[in-house]
């Protein structure tokens, strides 16, 4: 039983986890890198295996680092099985036809700015169109269900929830080699849409996400006080109230809770804009697969109410209509992409308002802190938005309680059903899986870090201290959160 991490080994982006089982070699998930330009070079390298050669795909769930690369490994001669959820596939369409449309977009303009100075040479091309995109989606097999069990490249597969987005799973996989859990990313318990994981069975070994490890989020109850309050505030300010969201899991987290605040009264109904085409076709897709969701959810969908939609709900699909937007003069709350504002249509409302000192601008996201919303938080009082200096005049309101990744108390509850495995520790930064291995220990458990691109056994001996040779803990972490569903 061996793991190769292609991704998502020693950062939080990319995740790729190639594992050989009995000689079959089935990919977990086949994500791509955000972040920086060195993280997002990483996109451009040719894979270390021949696609050909594998067995199978596995996805866990459709966030674009975990799904965001698979049209280059079908581009690059894969032709098997991907296989997913329904609500996996469904949501992976959303997200790798938008991502391909960025990814073109963003080349076209790019390649004018280059014609202009005579470096068209050095413009990478799209890693992907809509075409390519087309055909991944045509290998995509929805046929993984909750608790039931399908052979996949000759090992045993049982999704189980994740908790995290809407189709998320976590998988044992079964063989004559042993028994192994691939957490994929878990959700935080006792909070947002999704119903809390389902407790793992025992297993040999687990290979654990990490993203907030070293860390306890807020609770709800807390952090939708904290929400309601600075939305009074700011509906008392009488300007605009900016929330940058992400198209996947926030975006109907927050439409659900400001339906619920309005109708009991908490906060003002006032105009609800969701400024994201994207987020849009997200939302509709969490109300198609609603009995994946929680049971208030769930429920209300059954009664034919839609828990997404505030009373004063108006979709902005065009531009145009997104543009006209800031020509109307009252309070009203703009839900826009992307959440860490380094992009999107929150830009252009983030130029048009945040230096009016009525202007509210919420921040349900985490911030990588050389962002623009990094910076917003951090308090600077200018900002360069689209090629323009922008004084910062709005109230800036920060919520952290928002996350759908597990915290500390999530991943320590989650291995308490697992048996005695060994536990092998992906999707992280280095220091917040360095900061895990005590806890780990203290509950005599074996705890190693994934080196990135090494051939590591599962069921073997690991690392003296959990830690690979050359290991390097930086005193800076990267601290690169950047996926959708933070």
């Amino acid at each position: 039983m061996r793991l190769q991490s292609f991704g998502a080994a020693c950062t939080v982006t990319g995740s790729m986890h190639l594992l050989t089982l009995g000689g079959r070699r089935i990919l977990i998930d086949c994500g791509l890198f955000q972040g920086s330009e060195e993280m997002e070079a990483r996109n451009h390298e040719p894979y270390p295996f021949d696609p050909a050669d594998l067995d199978a795909v596995l996805l866990t769930h459709a966030h674009l680092d975990h799904v965001g690369r698979l049209p280059l490994l079908v581009g690059r001669g894969y032709r098997g099985p991907v296989y997913c959820t329904p609500p996996t596939a469904a949501l992976a369409e959303t997200v790798l036809l938008d991502s391909a449309r960025l990814q073109v977009e963003g080349y076209r303009q790019e390649i004018r700015r280059a014609r202009r100075q005579d470096r068209e040479h050095q413009v990478l091309p799209p890693l992907y169109d809509e075409e390519d995109v087309h055909r991944t989606l045509a290998l995509l097999r929805p046929v993984l269900e909750f608790g039931e069990t399908t052979t996949v490249g000759g090992a045993r597969v049982t999704p189980h929830r994740a908790g995290h987005i809407l189709g998320s799973a976590y998988l044992l996989l079964e063989s004559a080699d042993g028994r192994l859990l691939m957490s994929g990313d878990l959700g935080h318990r006792g909070g947002g849409l999704q119903p809390d994981f389902t407790p793992p069975p025992p297993a040999d070994a687990v290979v654990l996400e990490t993203t907030y490890a070293n860390r306890t989020h807020r609770a709800w109850p807390e952090t939708l006080a904290e929400f309601s309050e600075a939305l009074r505030q700011s509906v008392r300010a009488g300007g605009k109230i900016l929330i940058p969201s992400f198209a996947i899991e926030r975006a109907q987290t927050i439409l659900h809770t400001l339906k619920g605040l309005m109708d009991s009264g908490e906060v003002p109904r006032i105009p609800v804009f969701l400024d994201s085409p994207m987020a849009a076709r997200a939302t509709r897709t969490y109300s198609k697969f609603g009995d994946e969701l929680g049971p208030e959810v769930r429920d209300a969908l059954r009664s034919g109410e839609d828990p997404f939609a505030p009373s004063t709900l108006h979709v902005v699909l065009t531009p145009d209509e997104s543009q006209r937007i800031n020509k109307y003069d009252a309070p009203a709350i703009i839900l826009a992409g992307n959440g860490m504002m380094t992009g999107g249509r929150i830009q252009h409302h983030l130029r048009h308002h945040l230096w009016r000192p009525a202007t509210s601008l919420i921040v349900v996201s985490y911030q990588s802190p050389h962002s623009l919303g990094g910076q917003l938080v951090a308090g600077v009082d200018h900002v360069q938005i689209m090629g323009e200096d922008i004084a910062v005049r709005a109230q800036v309101h920060t919520i952290g309680g928002f996350s759908a990744h597990a915290d500390q108390d999530d991943l320590l509850a989650f291995l308490d059903t697992a048996g005695s495995p060994h536990v092998w520790l992906v999707h992280g930064e280095v220091e917040a899986m360095d900061a895990f291995l005590p806890q780990l220990a203290a509950r005599g458990l074996k705890g190693d870090i994934v080196p990135d691109r090494q051939e590591v056994d599962l069921l073997g001996d690991g690392f003296s201290g959990g830690r690979p040779p050359g290991l390097i803990l930086d005193a800076a972490p990267s601290d690169m959160r950047l996926e959708a569903g933070e």
